[in-house]
């Protein structure tokens, strides 16, 4: 099955309350390749990548995150894959 590949934003109380750590986490459970990283406007992005229903899987956990964590909303829009290997943190943005 071909990869898919969506950019996220995500909004609402997601920054101070480990979720780019969780993000990172389920990614990887989900054999997932991408990335994750603070905006300074509060939000988190994401690039997640892999099996389809993985990367829907993975969107309908983030709409929860961590227990901490008190999502808005999340913009998700498809974007052609990449070549990436693992799931890492970025500096924010």
């Amino acid at each position: 099955m071909p990869a898919v590949a969506r950019h996220l934003m995500i909004l609402g109380r997601v920054q101070g309350v480990f979720y780019r750590n969780w993000t990172v986490e389920t990614a990887r459970s989900l054999g997932l390749t991408g990335w994750v990283r603070n905006r300074m406007d509060g939000s988190v992005e994401a690039l997640v990548q892999g099996e389809a229903d993985m990367v829907d899987h993975f969107v309908t956990l983030a709409q929860h995150g961590p227990p901490s964590a008190k999502v808005a909303r999340i913009d998700a829009t498809d974007v052609p894959a990449e070549a990436l290997n693992g799931f890492e943190k970025k500096p924010t943005a």
